[in-house]
């Protein structure tokens, strides 16, 4: 082999390898003309904050000349020790409990060391009937407890120093249970009319007791109860059991919306698609799914639906709000159980919906109402046969223990929570499974499925979501 084969010949080679030697040394000897200086940051520390929530209990009850009782002063909750030691959960019992009782508990809250979201949870554990004596007997014409429907509550902000506010919820004990069931969220200034998303939160303290008084947010709630005096024999033995919980997440990077009391294992959804025209070019501009619905499973279902404003013409749009027919509206979800006929046509056992007063099942359930049931709610249309609107009947929500529809303060987002171990209408046995066939939203005329010329700008909207598939209970 020559030289030349690799087209470099040795001379060439040599050469190279002589200038790569040259600019080496030229290097090393650059090196020492730079200045150089060092700064050290040392001793740095990341320590994560804290939240700790202290709950301050005032409780007392009258229960005449039998008993009257009073929670020592700085009773408190630091989880579920009273005292913040060593102890048991903090439980209220009342025995020989009679028509006429009363009693009243405020919470206040110390959050300490952040601001945060408030929630209020609660469950009814056991409304029992504990056998029946003979005035009992001859009163008492439903099966089980009656002391949870007997019980009347109300739920309401107030100060530390007892001073009454906003209402936050009320009713029987088993519907405000229901209510606390799907989760309540509390607003630190105790107005409950602004959004949930963002809504004022609890301020923090530095520490909750300062010269062994609570140093208490601005805001407490207080719950009420009474048995009416209207009511007779048929609570006679019977006794009920029910949780209150409460749960505080902090608000920094949050907006508040994160539900703690529910654990939701199913999210149905409308198709995405085009909401109100901004830019006047007759196409939709906001995009999404107007409905979001997330349902839980278990023996007392809870359907949270939420309605996208902005996808309809709310929100900052200036196009109109839902419903733009404030007469005629509904929300509704579509239940079939399989203690009726689980796929079997019209597979509609049970529509749960919130509607105004004027709308048709709404209207219905009031007209068929024995406690007076009036104005916008709640109500249940019941299918029990194959032969369309011809076998429903309309319950409603006031009427049907069991079953409670609540519409937020700025009406885009209803809450059904159904207790299906209650006897709703028609329903001769607890189901074991159940499909959501679909959740829907109508606002009374306006067209939310089609664009019209009345409708605000907006585009078609798809407002029926996807059945659940099954769902155990």
């Amino acid at each position: 082999m020559n030289d030349d084969t690799i087209g470099l010949s040795r001379r060439k080679m040599l050469v190279g390898l002589g200038a790569v030697g040259v600019a080496s040394a030229g290097a090393g000897l650059g090196t020492t003309a730079y200045f150089n200086d060092t700064e050290t940051f040392q001793g740095n520390s990341l320590t994560a904050g804290e939240l700790d929530l202290f709950v301050h209990v005032d409780y007392s009850e009258d229960q005449g000349s039998y008993a009257q009782y009073q929670t020592p002063d700085g009773t408190f909750i630091d989880g579920n020790v009273v005292g913040g030691g060593e102890g048991d959960p903090l439980s209220i019992q009342v025995s020989d409990l009679k028509p006429g009782d009363s009693g009243e508990g405020d919470f206040c809250f110390s959050i300490v060391n952040n601001p945060a979201y408030l929630w209020m949870c609660g469950d009814l554990t056991a409304n029992d009937e504990n056998g029946m004596n003979e005035p009992e007997t001859e009163s008492d014409e439903t099966a089980g407890g009656d002391l949870a429907d007997a019980m009347q509550v109300t739920v309401s902000y107030c100060t530390s120093d007892g001073a009454k506010g906003a209402e936050i919820v009320s009713g029987s004990l088993r519907d405000v249970m229901l209510a606390l069931r799907a989760g309540v969220p509390l607003y630190g200034d105790g107005d409950p009319s602004a959004p949930v998303a963002n809504r004022p939160a609890f301020e923090g303290v530095e520490e909750p007791f300062v010269d062994d008084a609570p140093n208490v947010a601005e805001q407490c709630v207080c719950f009420d109860w009474i048995v009416p005096t209207s009511v007779g024999n048929e609570i006679q033995s019977d006794s009920v059991e029910f949780d209150f919980e409460f749960y505080a997440e902090q608000s920094r990077h949050n907006d508040g919306t994160n539900n703690p009391c529910v654990e939701f294992d199913t999210v149905l959804t409308t198709d995405a698609g085009p909401g109100v025209d901004r830019d006047g070019d007759e196409q939709g501009d906001a995009t999404g799914s107007w409905i979001t619905a997330r349902v839980s499973s278990g023996p007392t279902t809870v359907v949270q639906v939420e309605l996208d404003g902005d996808m309809y013409g709310g929100g900052s749009s200036g196009l109109g709000e839902w419903p733009s027919n404030p007469n005629s509206y509904v929300v509704e979800a579509n239940f079939d159980v399989n203690t009726d006929g689980l796929g079997e046509s019209p597979n509609d056992d049970f529509r749960f919906g919130f509607g105004s007063a004027t709308s048709g099942a709404r209207s219905g359930g009031i007209a068929n109402s024995t406690s007076g049931a009036s104005g916008d709610g709640g109500y249940i249309r019941r299918n029990i046969g194959t032969g369309g609107n011809n076998n429903r009947f309309d319950t409603a929500a006031e009427d049907a223990p069991g079953f409670l529809a609540v519409e937020s303060a700025d009406r885009l987002t209803y809450t059904f929570v159904i207790d299906w171990t209650s006897g709703l209408p028609a329903l001769s046995s607890v189901p074991t499974q159940f499909v959501v066939k679909e959740v829907f939203a109508s606002d009374g005329g306006e067209g939310v499925a089609s664009p019209n010329s009345s409708n605000d700008g907006r585009a078609a909207i798809d407002n029926v979501t996807d059945a659940s598939g099954v769902i155990n209970v």
